[in-house]
């Protein structure tokens, strides 16, 4: 098979693609790499998640970055990508890596790769590594002579708790005393993934399902916090009593809400909620960074507020560059995933629920108010993202109408396009983006507008392009 990076790192299905020779593979070509640009006793940090043979792959990978004479340190549990991040940067290592296929369905797994700097390794820098990995093109790699445990011993490999600290940096980071005064009732949705178990280590009154290991994923097909993935979460948090829901996905990166009412908070209101109390109750200062797919309620408040806007491709790969090269208030994309000026540049869906729980007790004000308030702000703002799976023809159908650049959206002329990543149609009072998945065999097509049935409306009349 061929071996792709996507948006955010390697995945394939399990035992078909995503195999122990195909990760001895990728593994050797990381190693290869942070050979070449490290030095003596370059060290790398590895983690993984919940799924199938996360642990496993996660062991493998360690004992081939061991053999080519790389310090690793090993979780010792499940960890989340965020964890993994928040301690290569920590702990000076060259690389991070995760085992993990963050949101995708439960077939798959995958292989993250971050940087020193506590984010998403730089589209460089993976170019680098896809580099190493066409060197070995028809090579079978060494296998590592020595079993983990032997690697252990000589301190080669060393785990460690990666919870424990993070949780003492978000002590430091996070108003705890706050929220906890404030009496909140907290129902977090874990996904099955690697968030289980952290909130109610730092909060109050939090219940968690969900939250066992699984690599199954039960009744949920694709650990991704949207509401089609959280209808029991939805339901429970409808019949019960409680202030706010808050949905992991599989490695814990990316937040989903859900108001005391019931109703889920898509995450471009999670995106200018947060970048408001940055901006208006913390007084950050800096500039601001958002994908193509983020609501256009971004610019308006960046044009009111004289804040520079820097627009890049869907991937926080793109977003995390940015950060660490300058001062940003919050960079994030649409699909739940965020990093601000207070953390690393990395999504982090523990992290950012949290400040989202802050910001409730500071302001005094349930979610549904704050999200009340943006309608009063901005206008309505309504949104919704539709995810197709397609054929190889379809996707060529499709893109390839987009390509040709329609001058309606069903009845709605077609004002301008960006073509940044994928199409984005701009209509009166809304718009649409087409653009194929970096890492599934979809089509994602995302709407937004001032009502749900025009953003519907342009969801229809985008798929029926051809």
């Amino acid at each position: 098979m061929s071996i792709v990076f996507g948006t955010d790192g390697w995945r394939g299905i399990i035992a078909r693609d995503f195999t122990y020779d195909n990760l001895a593979l990728v593994a050797t070509a990381t190693a290869n790499y942070i050979k070449r640009i490290g030095e003596k006793n370059s060290a790398a940090v590895i983690g993984y998640d919940t799924r199938f043979m996360s642990r496993e792959f996660a062991e493998e990978t360690a004992r081939i970055f061991a053999f080519h004479g790389i310090i690793v340190h090993l979780t010792q549990s499940v960890s989340s990508t965020p964890q993994v991040s928040f301690h290569t940067k920590q702990k000076g290592a060259v690389l991070g890596i995760v085992i993990t296929a963050s949101h995708n369905p439960p077939i798959y797994n995958g292989y993250k790769v971050k940087g020193k700097f506590g984010g998403p390794a730089y589209p460089e820098e993976i170019a680098e590594i896809e580099l190493e990995l066409a060197k070995l093109a028809n090579k079978v790699p060494k296998a590592p002579p020595k079993s983990l445990d032997q690697y252990i011993l000589e301190r080669a490999i060393r785990p460690f708790d990666a919870q424990e600290s993070y949780l003492r940096y978000i002590r430091k980071k996070i108003d705890l005393d706050l929220i906890n005064s404030s009496n909140f009732t907290i129902l977090l949705d874990a996904m099955y993934g690697a968030g289980q178990g952290i909130l109610p280590k730092v909060l109050q009154n939090v219940e968690e399902m969900h939250a066992e290991f699984n690599p199954s994923f039960g009744e949920i097909t694709n650990p991704e916090p949207i509401p089609s993935n959280l209808l029991s979460f939805l339901d429970t948090i409808k019949e019960g009593n409680y202030s706010i829901g808050i949905a992991t996905d599989g490695d814990a990166d990316r937040l989903g809400a859900v108001d005391e009412c019931g109703n889920f908070v898509d995450s471009q209101k999670l995106f200018i909620l947060l970048l408001k109390y940055m901006y208006e109750d913390k007084k950050k200062r800096g500039s601001v960074v958002k994908t193509v797919s983020v609501t256009s309620m971004v610019e308006q408040y960046c044009a009111k507020h004289n804040l520079t806007l820097i627009e890049t491709p869907v991937g926080f790969k793109h977003v995390a560059k940015l950060m660490n090269e300058q001062k940003v208030i919050v960079g994030g994309e649409e699909s739940g995933g965020l990093g601000t000026i207070l953390h690393i540049p990395e999504r982090d869906g523990i992290f950012n629920a949290l400040l989202l729980i802050e910001m409730m007790a500071h302001r005094k004000k349930s979610l549904k108010q704050l999200c009340d308030d943006l309608d009063t702000e901005f206008g309505p703002h309504r949104y919704m993202r539709k995810d197709v799976h397609v054929t190889s023809q379809q996707k060529k159908v499709i893109m390839n109408a987009c390509a040709k650049g329609p001058a309606k959206i069903g009845r709605y002329t077609v004002i301008s396009t960006e073509t940044k990543d994928g199409f984005k149609f701009f209509v009166d009072n809304g718009w649409l983006l087409i653009r194929s998945s970096g890492t599934e065999p979809l089509i994602r097509f995302y709407a937004e507008a001032e009502t749900m049935g025009k953003v519907n409306e342009l969801l229809e009349e985008g798929f029926k392009l051809s």
